[in-house]
């Protein structure tokens, strides 16, 4: 059983979904976040709540890489962890 903090690939979809107002299933595996509509605020808003949960974010890298694939790699990087729900996308 998976016990790591890291946010699936799923996870990921229903915590950006809302703050870009699309559906979580609309949002592409390799579709640039930022683009999408989502803010450094608000990507800084949840690097504090994924550290809060354990999971050491870096807000460089995720900027560097705003993608869900990205983002699901450089959680598995920090944490070593495999990457959850990495490949598993619509």
């Amino acid at each position: 059983m998976d016990k790591s903090p890291n946010p699936t690939e799923q996870d990921l979809r229903e915590t950006l979904a809302p703050l870009l107002g699309i559906d979580p299933a609309a949002i592409e595996p390799d579709a640039n976040l930022v683009v999408l509509g989502l803010s450094s605020l608000e990507i800084m808003r949840l690097i504090s709540h994924w550290r809060k949960s354990g999971v050491p974010a870096q807000f460089d890298a995720l900027v560097a890489a705003p993608t869900l694939n990205g983002w699901i790699a450089h959680f598995a990087a920090v944490t070593d962890a495999p990457a959850a729900g990495s490949g598993a996308g619509r």
